[in-house]
């Protein structure tokens, strides 16, 4: 947990790590103006819309150093959900459980990302727990990504996204090992900011994408060569071969990659830069096209200028693509998926979910949670999304879960892995309106 937290923190680029702790509490700070909210009005079901004429002016607030300072969670504290809707303890115990995929048999795999294991669950049983716990791979270097090739219902391997490199281990349908050696397929850049690295495959199968998080907050790569080849979102051939920048100026989709059943669209969750003050940058999650520019570190959401490089290319200024849903500053949005399950009301197929990571440079925490987004059974998003599972901070701004990947499981309930907590938890539709 310390690692992810310092992890955060150096990828902003801030050099004042400690200070987190010292943080004043939320009762000292008056609630943000609409559309800007945080953790303390956070609820099951609300809904939130910022448009890019919201955005305040940079630094209209002091830039805040607020960490999660993690505690065990209290006796009384569980995920909260829509009315309708159950939290349980899916599994615990893990070394930083990250992105989680069902595979197309049902198997559902989990990277521990400090542990450098490739967990697979099998089944669920009568009380919420997975029937089957394997290790399905070892000794991976700080594993991110999850993907499937052939795209469909009988793949030959599992990718892996290491921080360093893309790798592929054998596979087939009900494997609950590795069946043959690891297989380098291409090296990554690596080293320090943004670690983690999410696959998708096209649904043809032909191009597999691969999401690399900027070394830095905001630093120019003309002048900062650690940054060559990082924010962006890459294209490659399965095997590799045929590498191109498919999307550019994309801060961080390192943790967020998924394609749209419905569509065949990419789609990205992206976390923006940080230090320009409790309302900016807001996070995204978009739709992503190919040879679009996202913005950074130049311009943010459009044709806003970054101050700290105000004047550098200024031919770009109209080419930034403003993203499809703006959400919270600093909420670090993770993993997505589309949810293509039978158990939740109709009215959420197509819909997203999106684990919220949770701030750290803002003066009141916001994120801790899941989101949905709405896609209105057309592929399109409108803007808004609501609070899907909440609960994870505590009313004094204590924080003890941190949702990070999130997988439609075979029977529909939703799959949520937890950093904070170390756990997986399981949210399933009842019916009854009583429940939670």
């Amino acid at each position: 947990m310390i690692r992810s937290r310092v992890a955060l923190l150096l990828a902003a680029g801030s050099t004042a790590l400690m200070a987190a702790e010292s943080a004043p509490r939320p009762a000292t700070f008056p609630a943000p103006t609409a559309p800007f909210t945080d953790f303390r009005s956070q609820k099951p079901g609300a809904t939130h819309k910022i448009a890019a004429t919201d955005l305040p002016r940079p630094y209209a607030t002091k830039s805040a150093i607020n960490g999660p300072k993690l505690i065990d969670r209290p006796r009384n504290a569980w995920p909260q959900a829509p009315a309708g809707f159950k939290v349980e303890l899916f599994a615990s115990g893990f070394n930083e459980p990250r992105k989680i995929l069902t595979a197309p048999n049902g198997d559902v795999f989990m990277v521990e990302s400090s542990g450098g294991d490739l967990k697979v669950f099998r089944g669920i049983s009568r009380d919420g727990k997975p029937i089957t716990t394997e290790t399905f791979a070892a000794k991976l270097n700080r594993p991110y990504g999850i993907a499937f090739y052939p795209p469909g219902s009988d793949p030959k391997y599992v990718y892996i996204g290491d921080t360093d490199a893309v790798v592929r281990f054998p596979y087939h349908n009900g494997d609950l090992k590795a069946s043959g050696p690891m297989e380098k397929i291409a090296d990554l850049p690596a080293g320090g900011g943004h670690w983690t690295r999410d696959l998708a495959f096209s649904p043809d199968g032909k191009r597999l994408f691969v999401a690399i998080g900027s070394r830095s907050n905001a630093d120019d790569p003309e002048t900062n060569p650690e940054e060559k080849g990082r924010a962006n979102i890459t294209a490659m051939n399965p095997d590799g071969s045929d590498r191109r920048v498919f999307a550019s100026g994309i801060r961080n989709a390192g943790a967020g990659l998924a394609i749209d059943p419905k569509t065949g669209e990419l789609w990205a969750s992206v976390n923006e830069r940080d230090e320009l003050g409790d309302n900016l940058v807001p996070d995204y999650i978009t739709h992503i096209q190919d040879g679009a520019f996202y913005g950074w570190p130049y311009y943010y959401i459009g044709s806003n200028p970054d101050p700290r490089l105000q004047g550098k290319h200024p031919e770009l200024k109209d080419k930034v693509i403003v993203p499809d849903v703006l959400i919270q500053p600093h909420n670090a949005t993770l993993q997505l998926t589309f949810y293509e399950g039978e158990q939740f009301p109709a009215e959420y197929r197509g819909d997203i979910f999106a684990s919220q990571h949770g701030s750290w440079n803002r003066s009141v925490r916001t994120g801790y949670e899941v989101i949905r987004v709405p896609l209105h059974q057309s592929g399109r998003a409108s803007g808004e999304y609501e609070d899907f599972v909440t609960g994870f901070v505590l009313p004094n701004g204590d924080v003890w879960g941190r949702p990070v990947g999130v997988t439609v499981a075979a029977d529909g309930s939703l799959l949520v892995t937890d950093d904070g907590s170390n756990s997986v938890w399981r949210v399933s539709y009842t019916g009854n309106r009583a429940a939670n």
